[in-house]
């Protein structure tokens, strides 16, 4: 069974529900999920934002990114906790990074690296991904399956 259709079966099953704030998938967990049946039972919301500015007025601490760059787990952190609090679903998830591509308006951080968290609303569970493909959508399915797994790994009894 495909593992996206897992997810959302388990999810449908334990009653759970997900939204997300992506950055450098831009849509893509979200256009994963909805491709199948029954998604609209599993998933309540997602945005994407790829600017700064947009990730604020969305609830991250500016001063977070401020500190820690917009590229790191604590943003992913604080992303995955604004789409929670913004939702209420069972899990926010927030995803960051690059997927092997300089970012001239933020030019910190390494090109390939890419992190996830999953707040739940008491305990985050984070990942950082090291992408390796020279294609982009790729790199963005490699991000959208470790989030996947991530997820299934939390809804195991």
């Amino acid at each position: 069974m495909n593992k996206v259709i897992r997810l959302i079966d388990t999810l449908r099953q334990k009653g759970k529900t997900v939204s997300a704030m992506e950055s450098c998938t831009g849509g893509g967990l979200c256009n994963e999920l909805t491709n199948h049946p029954h998604s609209s039972k599993v998933f309540s919301f997602g945005v994407v934002t790829y600017s700064n500015e947009y990730k604020i007025k969305f609830g991250v601490d500016k001063d977070v990114i401020d500190k820690f760059t917009v590229y790191s787990e604590e943003t992913a952190k604080e992303m995955s906790r604004a789409i929670l609090d913004y939702t209420g679903s069972s899990f926010g998830i927030g995803i960051t990074g690059k997927l092997k591509r300089v970012d001239e308006k933020n030019k910190f951080g390494d090109d390939s690296t890419v992190f996830i968290s999953v707040y739940d609303g008491k305990n985050y569970y984070t990942k950082k991904v090291v992408v390796k493909y020279d294609v982009r959508q790729d790199n963005k399915n490699q991000v959208i399956d470790e989030v996947v797994d991530l997820i299934l790994s939390l809804l195991q009894d």
